[in-house]
């Protein structure tokens, strides 16, 4: 008896997420890239040289908001419930 209700309970196994959340996953770390990708560079070869361009605000303002806006997207993902039903 015991097996049989084993073999019931693997098979009716969900998974955690549903196809909402990973969208969403999909789109934060998609924030998160884009924004890693416009913080590199600005490096000079010659160090006793300085590129003001590293100050540029590409660097300073537009990454690193458009990476905290991708962790706020993977949270948002990771809490977002698709099965509730709306009243």
């Amino acid at each position: 008896m015991s097996k049989k209700n084993n073999n019931d309970q693997k098979t009716n196994r969900e998974f955690l997420f549903q196809k909402k959340n990973y969208l969403f996953l999909f789109i934060g770390i998609a924030f998160i890239a884009l924004g890693f990708i416009l913080m590199a560079g600005g490096g000079s070869d010659d160090p006793n040289v300085f590129n003001p361009d590293i100050y540029s605000f590409r660097r300073i303002r537009l990454a690193p908001t458009l990476v905290l806006i991708g962790l706020g997207i993977q949270i948002y993902a990771i809490l977002l419930n698709p099965n509730k039903n709306k009243e």
